[in-house]
C-alpha cells in the first residue's frame, strides 16, 4: 500500500509540474504575441521619429513626429507624422496653410462643415490658410503623412477642441 501511495503522489506531482510548465510556456507565448501587437509597424520608408509628447495634449491617442528638414535657409519645414489606429488631432487651423502627403496606412481628413475624406498612400491634401480641420488614422490602421508648413515665416497653429468620439465615428463610417 505504501508503494501505491508513493507512486500516486509522484504521479500527481509530475502531472502538476507538467501542467505548470505548460502554463508558463503559454504565458511566454502570450507575452510574445502581445508584444508583437503593440510594436509599431513600419508603414512607410520615412523615419518614425520620437513619440510626439510636445503636442500630445492636442491628439486623441499616440502620434510620432520625425522632422525631415533642418536647413532654415530653405524655409520649408517638413515632418513625417505617424498616428496609431484611431488617433487624430484636435480641430485646428494654420494661418499660413498646410500640405499633407500620405505616405502609409489609411487616414481621414475633415474640414469643419464638410464630409470627411478617406486618405490612402499617394493622396495630397492642400489646406488653405485659416481653415479649421482635423486629420488622423482610421480606427483599424496606422497612418503616416508628410506635413509641410506653408508660409512658415508667419504660419501659426490655432488649436481648437478635440474631435469627439461620436463625430470621429460618424466621419469614418
Amino acid at each position: 500500500m505504501n508503494n501505491f501511495i508513493k507512486t500516486f503522489f509522484i504521479g500527481i506531482i509530475t502531472g502538476v509540474s507538467l501542467f505548470l510548465s505548460s502554463c508558463n510556456e503559454q504565458n511566454i507565448q502570450t507575452q510574445k504575441t502581445n508584444k508583437m501587437k503593440t510594436a509599431i509597424p513600419k508603414i512607410c520608408d520615412f523615419p518614425l521619429g520620437e513619440e510626439n509628447t510636445g503636442y500630445a495634449q492636442y491628439f486623441s491617442g499616440k502620434s510620432w513626429l520625425a522632422p525631415l528638414t533642418s536647413n532654415k535657409d530653405l524655409n520649408v519645414p517638413l515632418s513625417n507624422v505617424t498616428f496609431e489606429p484611431g488617433c487624430r488631432n484636435n480641430w485646428h487651423s494654420h494661418s499660413g496653410g498646410q500640405i499633407l502627403i500620405v505616405v502609409g496606412g489609411i487616414g481621414y481628413y475633415q474640414e469643419r462643415g464638410k464630409p470627411a475624406r478617406r486618405l490612402v498612400e499617394g493622396d495630397v491634401v492642400e489646406i488653405a490658410p485659416n481653415v479649421a480641420h482635423w486629420h488622423g488614422a482610421a480606427p483599424d490602421s496606422w497612418f503616416s503623412h508628410l506635413a509641410i508648413t506653408c508660409n512658415p515665416q508667419t504660419n501659426q497653429n490655432t488649436w481648437l477642441e478635440p474631435v469627439s468620439d461620436d463625430d470621429y465615428a460618424a466621419a469614418v463610417k
